[in-house]
């Protein structure tokens, strides 16, 4: 079971099928959106409910959204009126993930400091939910994904449903699982998480509890008429409402043997391998689906992915986000590869001609919006979301051609001028 916990669980982030509305659709526009309902708030009995209310995106989470939920998790754990605290999604999501059309108009736009705002202020939330010192809930009913479930996993107590489908697909956009996936894909007994449901789940714990959708507003009308801050009771009244559920035969959990035979492998390349004589000797449609997803995504990515959850075994909540902090500047900044974000800068002078250049990470901190327009070549987001052509020209284009190099750059300290992720791990200590 060791060696099954230690392997990379890669379908984790590339089986699920990936459309423009699983990720956000809008960017965090405040003239249509009004960003005070952004996230809404339910008071019943000694329980806050935070509502993520952005169902047209499927409730994909912008930096004013984390910094909203950063000043009311404060507040309502300063109250000691409040006992526990919930959070739920409105409409058929719980939270798609991160709002990556927003990101994708930032870097388009040459505002990489916003863009860097967002995973700070997104990541600095995910630690504070991370160790909070009430009860919270978690409602998960509809599309968990990515960030939906970096600021969901941590709680104390997390629901499943039937319509309940969890994934973390960052490799095939060119990044990689960010928002704490490296701490809890690290956790988990096996290769789990491609794309779960509700029952799936609950069998490899990163739900505590299953219910059925229908069922979920009474759930709600019972845990509103508590006045506790006594998790053991709010369990109890979550199993009053409970369901039996085992995963069907054809699930990922009953994959153990397989999962751990190919994915305990010290590298893509062997795992991709040990698939390929799956499918030979076996003719196995789950290892055929699961070979090609991998072969979709991006090789850096995925490179990336492995090393970033296997050093999540070893790791703090807080030394997770961090790493993934300066991962994610290192993808954003298009120093490494063009697979998220390639930035090129047009220069328009009335005494120079028109020309284009590579704009390297120090350039990006020194320019500025007037002086040129900025183009990107997002390319995981331009093929899936955007063109929606499905042919992602990824940099290297194969495995053979990703460096170890280019691997350990995504992991290296940020510059001098680049401030680390500033956790209050002095205020609040991590879980291990």
């Amino acid at each position: 079971m060791r060696r099954f916990k230690e392997s990379i669980r890669l379908a984790a982030t590339t089986r699920c099928s990936i459309s423009r509305s699983l990720f956000s659709t809008l960017a965090n526009d405040a003239s249509v959106d009004d960003l005070h309902n952004q996230v809404l708030v339910e008071a019943r009995g000694s329980s806050r409910t935070a509502v993520l209310n952005r169902p047209a995106s499927l409730n994909a989470l912008t930096t004013s959204m984390g910094s909203r939920l950063q000043k009311l998790y404060k507040s309502w754990e300063d109250d000691p009126s409040i006992g526990f605290v919930m959070m739920k999604g409105s409409g058929r999501a719980f939270c798609a993930g991160g709002d990556i059309m927003g990101l994708y108009h930032l870097i388009n736009k040459g505002k990489l400091e916003d863009c860097k705002d967002f995973f700070r202020t997104l990541y600095t939330f995910i630690y504070f939910s991370g160790t909070y010192l009430k009860p919270h809930v978690a409602l998960l009913n509809g599309i968990t994904m990515g960030g939906g479930a970096g600021v969901s996993i941590p709680s104390t107590l997390r629901v499943a449903t039937n319509k309940t489908v969890f994934a973390t697909p960052e490799t095939l956009i060119g990044f990689h699982p960010d928002a704490g996936a490296s701490f809890y894909l690290s956790h988990l007994p096996g290769h789990i998480g491609e794309k779960l449901r509700g029952p799936e789940m609950l069998a490899c714990g990163l739900a505590t509890h299953y219910t059925l959708a229908e069922r979920l507003s009474l759930l709600e009308e019972q845990l509103g008429e508590l006045f506790t801050d006594d998790p053991s009771v709010i369990e109890s009244s979550l199993e009053k409402y409970g369901d039996l559920v085992c995963p069907d035969k054809t699930s990922v959990v009953h994959r153990i043997e397989l999962l751990d035979r190919c994915f305990s492998l010290d590298s893509v390349e062997e795992i991709i391998d040990a698939l390929e004589r799956e499918v030979g000797r076996t003719d196995d449609e789950w290892c055929k689906s699961t070979l090609g997803r991998l072969k979709e995504a991006s090789p850096l990515s995925l490179k990336v992915s492995l090393r970033s959850i296997r050093e999540g075994r070893f790791e703090t909540l807080d030394q997770c986000l961090a790493r993934e902090y300066r991962m994610s500047l290192q993808g954003i900044s298009g120093r490494i590869s063009r697979d998220f974000c390639e930035v090129r800068i047009s220069i328009i002078d009335p005494h120079l001609h028109n020309f284009h250049f590579h704009l390297l990470k120090k350039q990006q901190e020194y320019m500025d919006d007037k002086f040129g327009i900025l183009h990107t070549n997002v390319q995981g987001v331009r093929a899936r979301m955007v063109n929606k052509d499905f042919m992602p020209r990824w940099d290297p284009e194969n495995l053979e051609g990703v460096s170890s190099d280019m691997v350990d750059e995504y992991f290296l300290p940020l510059s001098e001028t680049e401030p680390e992720l500033d956790l209050p791990t002095k205020l609040r200590e991590a879980f291990p």
